[in-house]
């Protein structure tokens, strides 16, 4: 640790970006882990993102005065870290969506074959619309990752569709193919 409070000039400021972007990357994951109700990768994510963040801020902060560039260098680390973050949570998809699709009842049992030769579990409602035509609702529970190829599905099968989409924290019992 005495290297980096030795350290001054653009390594430091580069060790310190990468540093903060990498610990904020690390935080944004841990809070969607912590929502998924995952507490012990949550709390091991937490524990990395502590270690990095003292490291950081105790560079940061010797000697503040006499180099401010330190404070850009953290401050744009932590900005690229959001930015990071959010884009591996993407890439990653933790968790379970629920999709609900609206569609004409002439085209929702279609839809629904159309799903389930794809491996989606399927639940099907009858509606009304506001001029009480009667509308097909279906349930679909799915994993984030998959969420890209259902609306694909649904968009070629239906254009017209409905579509809402919907972070599920947890479910029991059904059909969520593995």
């Amino acid at each position: 640790m005495n290297f980096l409070i030795k350290l001054n000039g653009p390594l430091l400021y580069l060790i310190i970006f990468v540093a903060k972007t990498v610990e904020i990357a690390i935080s944004t994951i841990r809070l969607v882990f912590v929502n998924k109700g995952e507490r012990v990768k949550g709390a091991i994510l937490g524990f990395i993102e502590i270690m990095i963040w003292l490291l950081v801020v105790s560079s940061v902060l010797n000697n503040i005065a006499e180099d401010p560039l330190k404070i850009v260098a953290y401050a744009a680390g932590y900005s690229f870290g959001v930015y990071m973050g959010v884009s591996i949570e993407s890439k990653v998809a933790i968790g379970l969506a629920s999709i609900q699709v609206i569609v004409d009842s002439k085209a929702g049992a279609a839809l629904a074959e159309r799903l389930r030769d794809n491996e989606f579990g399927v639940t099907i409602l009858e509606g009304k619309g506001k001029d009480n035509s009667i509308k097909t609702l279906l349930f679909i529970q799915l994993k984030r990752k998959k969420i890209p190829y259902a609306i694909k599905l649904i968009k070629e099968t239906n254009p017209n569709a409905y579509i809402s989409i919907n972070d599920v924290k947890s479910t029991f019992g059904g059909f969520i193919k593995k």
